[in-house]
């Protein structure tokens, strides 16, 4: 259990330890991926600036995230055969699966097919006592066919066999991936109430996805927690990285801001780096990463998701505080992160009776963002002296700086109902 960080002691002492046994927890981390056979799968990252030291857990969190998640778990890929004529991606990744500990059912009509994937142990589906039979082969082989047949519809036929065994998450894979909004933007992030306006929409899907995004939506409605919809060049991406491929569906939108604990430092570190590669947030030496960390919050969708962090960073001799590095993950455009993230901020800033809240960004569309939220532009001289101590001139010379009160009575605005894009 934490311990609540209103508390005096927290703030001057064992948020301090917080982050002394984070970074030495990543160190022994990152030794035992150097380690590890699968570390040439993991995906390269941004550093998190030139001024902070480049630790090799940081290119490795973001896999490593998504493999803490899976482990002990069942998995299912479904694949029509037709796109398993050059199976290496998902050999690549199934065999990676295996070697995390997580069981893989990959689901085809064809057991040529399917032993290139996981070789001789293929089990029909319609085997007497699937269940069982499944659990014992998985004991011996961590990756298991599952040959469907029959003139059912393979999709049909995939459902039941998720929701039959009772997987944690079932990917399919589409020759089309994802899904695309009427922009042609991929829809990242879709709950049901969300696939049900699609599927009521005429003229917005062919005739296949939408009999497929009904299946997907008899899974989540069954009780399937995640069904991931991408094509097959895109699987790594879409299981191993925030960013994504395809389409994630779940049966409810559900987004919780929380404090950050130990366990979400790898990934918190690794969007700051994110933030910073992209020019949203500025580059801060290690010691001001860890302020960040000790003081952070994140936005989880699912429970499960890092969408998006924040920290806020307070003064006090002036009594007030700065909301800073708050990055956004773009997978979870249109769920209304960065507002959730916004008012958390300023409940905790209200908790601790500050008078203010401030944030400085050099991005226009940052700005516009802040002032959605209720904050007024001010000059960079209106803001604690403190905050510029040290601070690059060139890059406070480009700075947008906002500011709003802090009520002491009734509740920040709450985010407004968002949709996903």
């Amino acid at each position: 259990m934490r311990t609540p960080r209103d508390s005096k002691v927290w703030r001057g002492g064992q948020s301090q330890l917080e982050f002394v046994v984070a970074r030495s927890v990543a160190a022994a981390r990152a030794i035992w991926a150097h380690s590890m056979p699968s570390r040439r799968d993991a995906p390269q990252c941004a550093a998190v600036s030139a001024a902070a030291d480049r630790n090799s857990d940081a290119a490795y969190s973001e896999r490593e995230f998504y493999l803490q998640e899976f482990r002990g778990r069942t998995l299912a890929i479904a694949c029509p055969v037709a796109l398993l004529r050059e199976p290496s991606p998902l050999v690549d990744v199934v065999a990676a699966l295996a070697r995390n500990e997580t069981r893989v059912l990959v689901i085809s009509s064809r057991r040529a097919a399917l032993e290139a994937v996981v070789g001789d142990a293929v089990i029909r589906s319609s085997a007497r006592g699937l269940e069982t039979v499944v659990w014992r082969a998985v004991r011996q082989s961590a990756g298991v066919g599952l040959l469907a047949g029959g003139r059912r519809p393979f999709a049909a036929q995939c459902r039941d066999l998720a929701l039959r065994l009772g997987v944690f998450k079932l990917v399919w894979i589409d020759a089309d991936g994802g899904i695309l909004d009427r922009g042609g933007r991929r829809l990242s992030f879709v709950h049901r109430d969300e696939l049900r306006e699609l599927l009521a929409a005429p003229r917005r899907l062919s005739r296949r996805r939408r009999a497929l995004l009904r299946e997907v939506d008899a899974m989540i409605t069954g009780g399937v927690p995640a069904v991931n919809v991408c094509d097959l060049a895109g699987l790594e991406r879409e299981l191993f990285t925030y960013s994504g491929s395809g389409t994630l569906f779940t049966r409810k939108r559900y987004i919780a801001v929380r404090e950050l604990g130990l366990d979400d430092f790898d990934a918190a570190y690794d969007l700051i780096g994110r933030g910073v590669a992209e020019g949203y947030l500025a580059p801060r030496p290690s010691r001001e990463i860890d302020r960040i960390l000790a003081h952070g919050f994140g936005a989880f969708v699912e429970g499960r998701h890092l969408a998006g962090i924040g920290a806020l960073l307070v003064d006090e001799a002036a009594r007030v505080g700065e909301i800073a590095s708050l990055y956004t993950l773009t997978r979870f455009l249109g769920e209304g992160v960065g507002q959730h993230l916004v008012a958390h901020a300023l409940r905790r800033a209200r908790a601790l009776r500050l008078h203010a809240v401030f944030a400085c960004t050099t991005q226009e569309r940052v700005g516009a963002f802040f002032e959605r939220q209720g904050f007024d532009a001010v000059a960079s001289e209106d803001l604690p002296a403190s905050k510029w101590r040290g601070y690059d001139r060139g890059r406070r010379r480009g700075l947008r700086c906002y500011q709003r009160p802090v009520r002491r009575r009734g509740r920040p605005p709450e985010p407004a109902p968002a949709r996903a894009r």
